[in-house]
């Protein structure tokens, strides 16, 4: 072959050889990128941070980036939860009222001089109990989640302002160890940050290298061919609301313990970022697609907004409007981006 031949443009494609051999690795550089679905949201996440940071030069300081995490961290570990619900195809609307109802069944064994474990452990029962109901309600009897997570969202509530006629419940002083679940420090880093940080490890390996994981992504995939495979359908169910409840009442904990006090407001409207981060995350609403480190990192998307507002000066009224923005713009990009990888 001649040397002219062999610089001459590929005919099929009337591109240069050269040119050629640089597609193959810029594919393989996209393909790669397209496996870490995390990837779009990180580069969103440093963006916003770079922005907020040339806007106002205390974002960057290491009190309020530890700040913001620990702010948004209750949000990223109930969207933890969240993310195995919405997987399956549910959805838990009730994640607020058992943050509440957790927290202050923690805080008033607390203030009747019980111990921590069982004071801890009573909270955690409340999220168990509550997941195991809205389990049941949907896979036993059939309710729609919407349904069934709504009627508990509103019966935890009722309970709460019942129990508290609307009054606060403080915990002791003395119980230091609780109060440092939400105040303390290990080092620098805020305990309730490490917790995040622990949960989503742990979410991330069991959701993939876990059979049970595997079983998540198929119910939410296509039901009926996860039951015809064999799976457990309705125990996988029943055991995301479980992880869900669980996870919500854990927070209730860590808020009970930065505050020092349950309140009857706490968790009020909480289901909205919680659902929220997950969408942003990349976790489809029809199911069987999503990360747990999605969901954290539009956890941290939401709280960098959030702070990035208040140190520019926008009114707090505004937050929920552009929280809605964020939601209908990430369900239009998930949208968009079935529709071209189905194209």
């Amino acid at each position: 072959m001649k040397a002219s031949e062999r610089s001459s443009p590929d005919v099929a494609t009337n591109q240069p050889a050269h040119a050629l051999t640089l597609q193959a690795p810029l594919q393989r550089v996209t393909q790669w990128a397209s496996r870490f679905r995390e990837l779009n949201i990180l580069i969103a996440l440093l963006v916003l941070c770079a922005f907020l940071s040339l806007t106002s030069p205390v974002f960057l300081t290491t009190g309020n980036l530890f700040g913001v995490a620990r702010a948004f961290s209750l949000t990223a570990i109930v969207a933890i939860g969240q993310t195995f619900v919405i997987l399956t195809g549910g959805i838990d609307l009730s994640v607020g009222s058992v943050l509440a109802l957790a927290g202050l069944s923690a805080g008033m064994l607390l203030q009747r001089g019980m111990p921590l474990p069982i004071a801890a452990l009573a909270g955690l029962a409340v999220g168990v109990v509550f997941g195991l109901a809205n389990g049941l309600m949907i896979t036993r009897i059939g309710l729609p989640p919407f349904i069934a997570t709504l009627g508990t969202l509103s019966i935890g509530r009722g309970l709460v302002y019942v129990i508290t006629k609307g009054y606060p419940v403080t915990v002791p002083e003395d119980a230091h160890a609780f109060i440092w679940l939400g105040q303390g420090y290990v080092w620098i880093v805020p305990v309730p940050v490490i917790i995040m940080v622990l949960l989503t490890i742990v979410g991330a390996f069991v959701l993939g290298a876990t059979m049970f994981g595997r079983y998540v992504y198929a119910v939410g995939g296509n039901r009926e061919a996860a039951r015809l495979a064999g799976i457990p359908v309705r125990l996988v169910e029943l055991s995301v609301y479980v992880i869900s409840g669980a996870l919500a009442a854990l927070a209730g904990l860590i808020l009970v313990a930065r505050l020092v006090s349950a309140q009857p407001s706490a968790g009020l409207g909480f289901e909205l970022p919680v659902i929220a981060a997950s969408i942003i995350g990349g976790t489809s609403l029809m199911g069987g697609e999503g990360t747990v480190l999605g969901a954290v990192l539009g956890a941290a998307i939401m709280g960098v907004l959030e702070n990035g507002m208040v140190l520019l000066g926008v009114s707090t009224y505004a937050q929920q409007a552009v929280t809605g923005a964020v939601i209908i713009l990430a369900v239009m990009l998930d949208i968009w981006q079935k529709r071209r990888r189905g194209a």
